[in-house]
């Protein structure tokens, strides 16, 4: 098979998977060809059956790839990047990471569930392909500067994106234009 010169774009959801007014669903069907990670059918909360579940997606293509992280699945692809290796990732959007060292709302799992999950500790290392990670001020499940300190330390191109919460449809978002445009950016 002939490799893909256009990258594929993998969208790495967070904790609550597919959710139909996502940006990250609208996104999709705005660009053909690409592609989301599976929702698991058990093990939800596991760190390790996530990162499998993104490397049997990656493995799944052909040629180079971007990836459009929201949340948790942030946390997924970075842990992803300590365990395997692909040279022909593009780059990735990591938008809105869920910061799993600190207490979340009601209603998201509770620091000790992650860490028992295996979410535990975030690395911290920089990630070997280029990344943006677009944070919003009033982020409700990751504080501007905890979101500004991965940045760092990951090597990413830190972003502010306003008081825009979790940029999910609870705080608004169906489309997300600037993510889309932030895609196309790394393609």
């Amino acid at each position: 098979m002939t490799p893909n010169p256009t990258p594929t774009i993998l969208f790495v959801p967070g904790l609550r998977d597919h959710v139909e007014d996502h940006w990250q669903t609208h996104a999709q069907k705005k660009n053909p060809g690409s592609l989301c990670v599976s929702p698991l059918e058990h093990d939800k909360l596991s760190r390790v059956a996530r990162v499998e579940a993104l490397q049997a997606a990656l493995a799944a293509i052909d040629g180079p790839v971007v990836l459009a992280a929201h949340s948790a699945g942030v946390m997924i692809v970075v842990q992803w990047a300590q365990k395997y290796r692909r040279a022909d990732i593009v780059g990735a959007l990591l938008a809105a990471p869920a910061d799993v060292e600190s207490p979340m709302p009601a209603g998201y799992p509770t620091v000790d569930q992650l860490t028992a999950a295996g979410w535990t500790p975030i690395p911290r290392q920089p990630l070997p392909f280029p990344s943006i990670v677009a944070a919003s001020t009033n982020d409700p499940l990751c504080s501007f500067a905890r979101a500004e300190s991965f940045a760092s330390d990951w090597g990413s191109r830190f972003l502010d994106v306003g008081a825009v919460g979790h940029i999910n449809p609870p705080a608004g978002f169906g489309e997300w234009k600037q993510g889309e445009d932030l895609i196309h950016e790394m393609i």
